[in-house]
């Protein structure tokens, strides 16, 4: 290159935006590729362009977002300016639009205001530098996309606008000239789905193609009913879901809980928002769900008891109930009064949607993990801790190893009986551990508590048994009202069983639980030995007959009645062996007579049926009972309950659970007979 044009480069270029590499190819002292000698005339020619401008101003990905350009130009401060957009900041809003994060539509959103402002001649638009490569886009997390932007600024010379806090301090240390601004915090007075709401109303269910829905109602007595005449159209629901995702990011008020492609969970101020998207959803879903009380623990049944109990010393409590049955409305109450009797209390939940004072503070997963949080918590050494809700395996375990570490537990559970919430344990904490997690049940219906259960572990002969050789830990379940004990838990025979003490109504039952989970250990064990149908009837708590066909009699009693002495002694239950015609039940037909393991007999066995396996059901033939409901039982054991076809059959998938215990019944020759149900 000659002198001359050496000169004019010299004169065009700041010197300090002219790399070294670019001077000695200048000076013909070094060579370079053609695509990099390209790239830097364009930049030479942007440069030039550029400094005829008044004013330069390269925003970055943050601010873009943020959409704090075009507010900048319409408050007048960069108008007439010239806004060089890098490339790379409209692959990155590319990349999370694509990707269906939300902010990647925000960014796209401002560029286009960016681009009608310049039609309008208020600013010049222009992009510039070039998109990041692969590699680049895959080290973004690591900064390499915002080393691009703030290379093109410093190259352009001009005003780097960023609302980034990193970014900003990075450009200052390297000479840039920065302007920061902070992200807008604006106030939002009312969502648009907040006006479905009324005093009764609990949630909105809103849909596109559907008509707005709610429960409205007291508590345990909601409706789910239509409130408009409308369907709402799609442009309108993605208004309404845009709308609370701005207003979480944007209001001190709310907060985005989960962010995932297709789905959005958003708390803003009591409400909590769940929006679903395709194609997640099969449309756009918008749930909104709010408390409609708030009660103090002094407005519950056993109020004083309830007190006095949780603040005698730190307990483990499971409060149950049904969806939209007052959980955690009860457990809001508990949580304001152990905090107001010096004790420190704190929340595990996600979504985070506890209505409570500002003096607890609410946690939600660490690092996508309950675990990491209860660490983090053991360090904090809360007295109490509510968990809502604790529905999966890992969240019983960390309820448990929490409250085994001294810590007060009270954890929010679904369940449709007093009970349920106890059994959820079993088999994931161990079983003589059960009374140390969990000492204390509350069950709640319709908003108030139903029933108090008392857990603890006593060494005793469980109820129904009397030899004083089967005495074992046994968890005792009694009634907190009553003092009576309602359920005993127990290992019988390498099984754990929740036996119940009394009926459904809440006196005794005729054939106890006991009894129950006697037959069917009898019935196990012989049917091991024998090859035919077994019938058994429990005479007393401690003796019981068995029937089986003649063939088998030798074969169950054993050389020298060796067997069934074995089966005695293992159950604790004398046993008397005798053939089916020696039963005064026994009606022919094999199962069609005799009294069935759960008590029934004569006629209650029913219709004796064969069924048909084929490669993707069993096939169960029923004559008659066309659209009714019946049980189909299997050597008088009860296996499923279910509704006969049109055709006369009821067809059961191969590979479930009820599939394999009826081919193993079938299996085993044991007689399949179809009950109508009562």
């Amino acid at each position: 290159m000659d002198t001359l044009a050496t000169t004019t480069v010299d004169k065009t270029v700041s010197r300090q935006s002219v790399s070294r590499r670019f001077r000695r190819w200048c000076f013909g002292l070094d060579t370079l590729p053609s695509s990099s000698a390209e790239s830097i005339v364009s930049r030479i020619l942007l440069r030039a362009r550029t400094e005829s401008s008044d004013m330069n101003v390269v925003p970055d990905t943050s601010v873009v977002i943020d959409g704090r350009v075009s507010t900048a130009i319409a408050d007048g401060q960069f108008e007439g300016a010239t806004i060089s957009v890098p490339e790379a900041v409209v692959a990155e809003l590319e990349a999370q639009a694509n990707d269906g994060i939300e902010t990647g539509w925000d960014g796209l959103e401002e560029l286009k205001r960016l681009a009608d402002l310049a039609d309008d001649g208020t600013i010049e638009l222009e992009y510039v530098g070039e998109r990041p490569n692969a590699i680049e886009r895959g080290h973004a997390s690591e900064g390499e996309i915002d080393a691009l932007i703030r290379d093109l600024a410093e190259e352009l010379g001009g005003t780097f606008l960023t609302s980034d806090v990193v970014q900003a301090e990075v450009a200052e240390a390297k000479g840039l000239e920065v302007e920061r601004v902070s992200p807008e915090v604006r106030k939002v007075e009312t969502l648009a789905v907040e006006n479905y709401f009324d005093e009764a109303t609990m949630s909105v269910h809103l849909k596109t193609g559907m008509v707005p829905m709610a429960k409205r109602g007291d508590l345990g007595e909601m409706h789910y009913e239509p409130i408009a005449d409308e369907p709402l159209e799609e442009g309108t629901m993605d208004e309404y879901a845009r709308e609370i995702v701005d207003a979480a990011k944007e209001s001190p008020d709310g907060f985005l809980e989960l962010s995932e492609p297709g789905m959005k969970i958003v708390q803003f101020r009591d409400y909590r928002i769940a929006i679903g998207r395709p194609p997640f959803a099969d449309g756009i879903e918008i749930t909104a769900v709010r408390p409609i009380a708030q009660t103090d623990i002094e407005d519950y049944e056993n109020a004083a008891e309830l007190k006095e109990r949780l603040l005698e010393r730190q307990r483990g409590v499971l409060i149950s109930g049904a969806p939209g049955a007052g959980k955690s409305t009860f457990a809001q109450a508990v949580a304001r009064f152990i905090s107001t009797n010096d004790y420190a209390v704190k929340t595990m939940e996600k979504p985070r949607d506890l209505q409570v004072g500002p003096e607890i503070t609410q946690y939600t997963e660490l690092a996508g993990e309950m675990a990491k949080t209860a660490d983090a918590l053991l360090m904090v050494r809360p007295d109490y801790t509510i968990y809502d809700e604790v529905r999966k395996t890992d969240d019983f375990e960390v309820f448990a190893d929490m409250r085994l570490a001294g810590v007060g537990m009270i954890g929010v559970v679904h369940a449709t009986r007093p009970i349920d919430a106890l059994q959820r344990l079993v088999g994931r904490v161990e079983l003589g551990m059960i009374p140390q997690v969990v000492d204390t049940v509350v069950y709640i219906e319709a908003g108030e508590v139903n029933t108090v259960y008392d857990v603890r572990t006593e060494v005793k002969v469980p109820a129904g048994l009397t030899e004083e050789d089967l005495a074992r830990p046994v968890i005792q379940v009694t009634n907190f009202q009553t003092g009576e004990p309602e359920y005993e838990i127990y290992t019988f025979n390498r099984q754990v069983v929740t036996v119940p003490l009394v009926d459904e109504e809440g006196g005794p039952g005729h054939e106890s639980g006991v009894d129950r989970i006697a037959k069917q250990e009898i019935e196990r064990e012989i049917r091991s030995i024998a090859r035919g149908y077994v019938d058994v009837e429990l005479k007393t708590q401690d003796r019981a007959v068995v029937y089986v066909e003649q063939d088998d009699i030798s074969t169950v009693i054993g050389k020298g009645g060796g067997r069934i002495t074995d089966v005695e002694n293992r159950l604790g239950i004398d046993i008397d062996v005798r053939t089916h015609d020696e039963n005064p039940h026994h009606g022919g037909g094999g199962a069609a007579g005799g009294t069935t393991a759960n008590g029934r007999g004569g006629q209650a066995a029913g219709q004796l049926v064969t069924p048909e396996i084929t490669s993707r059901h069993i096939v169960v033939p029923v004559d008659g009972n066309h659209g009714e409901t019946v049980e189909v039982q299997a050597g008088g054991d009860y296996l499923f309950t279910a509704t006969v076809s049109r055709g006369g059959e009821i067809q059961v998938s191969r590979g479930s659970a009820i599939a394999d215990e009826l081919e193993q019944a079938i299996d085993r020759t044991e007689p399949v007979t179809v009950v109508p149900s009562s």
